[in-house]
């Protein structure tokens, strides 16, 4: 008798039937690829047993390239042709590329940025796709079959520009995004379901080319993101190019050949990573047909690195405020990225949270892990017990703006995303048939302090008084962090909509300034917000009388009329000024002296509404 075959519980009879899903980790340094096999999610390895892919593309020309490993090994002998930390110049136009310290040859694509290497010009969204490829490839090799999604993990201070340039990416790599997911989101995902943790957890991420900070909540199975902050500029690179500089200084030749500085840079990598382990290292490297040899203790690096490692704390403590909370109160630090393998920053992080931070997970693998488990639940794996939720939120608020520059937030900064919110808006004039909309991104309470995100109209609007017309715009920012807006006039049921998709990213000053100047700036803005309000107040005012009058000026005396002129001229100087108590005196007045004439109005109005009615009909 043939005997009858019984899956484990939770485990699926038809195993072969099981979606294939990855998690990628497309990294400033290093790339990873993950998937869930047995419920547990594990890296997968290359032909030779390696996790870890570089990020590296050599460019043979156009269309024939080396990738990983065999770029990295020529990157010495053929600088300009290797790319690497391509993902700092992601979404970014020229001039914020320019700004970065990668060596490269730049130059205008559209609004984007281009590299120009010997052999072919290619854009940071094409070099991306040819690692995110490599790493599809290897998957489907290992796992037998073809890939039904990926999710692929961002820092979380990418904005929509650098998102939807890594969207683009994963397409052309041919990969079905499932969605994008913050990194130290990744990671809370990794160790949360690892240990069955609760309580108020901190990431503090440090890789190759950014830095992102969140804090994050675990309670049964909700993963929410309470705040986050970082840098899109900070990176194990950075220390890089601090030791390469030191070494510059020290060098009677203060100037180097673009292949000396990638030379340099390489063999700074390698003293950096060698302390890691050790008091003091050196080495050798070929810079202009000499060998030059380096050496740096422990010591000296950590004097050197001071500052950067406090520019991390610095967003973390921001990210503490936003959430009016203090360091003591987070119950664990997780550590991710293969930079905060530096000693000084364990101790720097150490003595910030008095507490020793978690490491348990490889750091540079944790966060592959976290987007492999997202992978295999958003395609249909998850198991019974499996039944987490996980929650991210926005890095900085929107909104639009409105009379008088002002900006009127619609979304906060920090809210849980996915997201939709809406508001109601009304028109500014009589007889205004279009609305336009400026879609802006920021803490600042004027426009002119914002970044701008797009604009747009609304026309085709039934003619009404002003304040008539009833205009819902709603915001929607989905999973991956990406802006629609649409807007539609309730009464004649027009309506528009605007997709954000901004040719480039923020600048490196943008991203940092943005929130301090918020903080900075705060009592200066609330001065200035409450002034341009009682302007937008005042020259309602002054327009609403000017056309009462030009309508029912025969409701009105000589007198009547020369004293509410006056006030008007009065009004109209006291505008010119930046004195809001002065402003709000004035234009009380001018209120004042209209009282009657819009009594006699309103009398008018009634009395023609009434003739020829019956009681009746009333």
């Amino acid at each position: 008798m043939a005997l009858l075959q019984i899956s484990e519980p939770d485990a699926s009879p038809t195993p072969h039937q099981r979606k294939l899903a990855v998690g990628i980790d497309l990294g400033t340094t290093h790339s990873l690829v993950a998937t869930v096999r047995h419920s547990v999610p594990e890296v997968l390895p290359d032909a030779q047993g390696r996790f870890l892919l570089p990020s590296a593309v050599r460019y043979l020309s156009a269309q024939h390239t080396k990738i990983g490993f065999e770029a990295l090994h020529e990157q010495n002998k053929f600088p300009l042709d290797t790319l690497v930390s391509v993902k700092r110049l992601m979404g970014k136009s020229l001039e914020d590329a320019q700004q970065t310290r990668i060596p490269y040859k730049l130059d205008q694509f559209g609004q984007s940025v281009s590299i120009v290497t010997e052999h072919a010009t290619v854009t940071p969204v094409e070099v991306s796709s040819q690692i995110l490829r490599t790493l599809r490839e290897r998957a489907e090799a290992t796992l037998g079959g073809s890939i039904v999604g990926a999710v692929i993990t961002v820092p979380a201070y990418f904005d929509d520009a650098q998102r939807q340039a890594t969207r683009d990416a994963a397409r052309l790599a041919g990969l079905n995004v499932l969605r994008l997911l913050n990194e130290p989101t990744a990671a809370a995902v990794a160790y949360g379901l690892d240990h069955t943790q609760e309580g108020l957890f901190a990431v503090y991420d440090l890789g190759g080319g950014t830095f992102d900070f969140s804090l994050l909540k675990l309670s049964k199975g909700l993963f929410e993101v309470v705040a986050t902050g970082g840098d899109t500029a900070l990176g194990g690179d950075d220390f890089d190019a601090l030791i390469a500089q030191h070494f510059l200084d020290q060098s009677a030749d203060k100037t180097l050949t673009e292949t000396d500085y990638r030379h340099l840079l390489s063999a700074s990598k390698r003293l950096r990573e060698n302390l890691t382990d050790v008091e003091s290292t050196s080495i050798e490297t070929d810079l202009t047909g000499a060998f030059a040899h380096l050496s740096l203790s422990r010591a000296e690096f950590d004097i050197m690195a001071k500052a950067l490692v406090k520019q991390t704390l610095e967003c973390a403590m921001r990210a503490l405020d936003d959430a009016n909370l203090e360091p003591g109160a987070v119950q664990d630090i997780v550590l991710v990225g293969g930079a905060t393998r530096m000693p000084l920053i364990r101790q720097a992080v150490e003595a910030f949270f008095k507490r020793a931070p978690r490491c348990t997970i490889d750091p540079d693998e944790v966060v592959a892990l976290g987007a492999a488990l997202q992978a295999n639940s958003l395609v249909g794996n998850r198991a019974p017990g499996d039944d987490w939720l996980l929650l991210d939120v926005t890095p900085l608020s929107l909104g639009i703006e409105t009379m008088g520059g002002l900006v009127e937030t619609i979304i906060t900064r920090n809210s849980t995303i996915p997201v939709a919110r809406a508001q109601e808006f009304t028109t500014y004039k009589d007889g205004q048939t279009a609305i336009a909309l400026h879609v802006l991104q920021g803490e600042r309470d004027l426009a002119q302090d914002c970044r701008s995100l797009a604009k747009f109209e609304l026309r085709g609007i039934t003619p009404m008084v002003a304040g008539a017309a009833r205009l819902k715009v709603t915001f929607q920012v989905d999973a991956d962090g990406l802006l629609s807006v649409s807007a539609r006039e309730e009464v004649s049921g027009v309506e528009a909509s605007v997709t954000v998709k901004p040719s480039h990213g923020l600048t490196d000053d943008e991203i940092s300034k943005m929130l301090t100047d918020s903080m900075s700036e705060a009592k200066n803005d609330s001065t200035m917000r409450m002034l341009r309000e009682q302007q937008v107040d005042s020259t309602a005012l002054i327009e609403s009388v000017l056309a009462a009058l030009l309508k029912d000026h025969d409701l009105l005396s000589s007198a009547e009329r020369d004293q509410i002129d006056t006030q008007i001229l009065l009004t109209q100087e006291v505008l010119k000024s930046d004195n809001v108590d002065l402003i709000k005196d004035q234009t009380h007045q001018l209120s004042q002296v209209t009282d009657a004439f819009a009594a006699r109005r309103m009398d008018r109005s009634i009395r023609a509404a009434l003739t020829g009615k019956t009681l009746d009909q009333l």
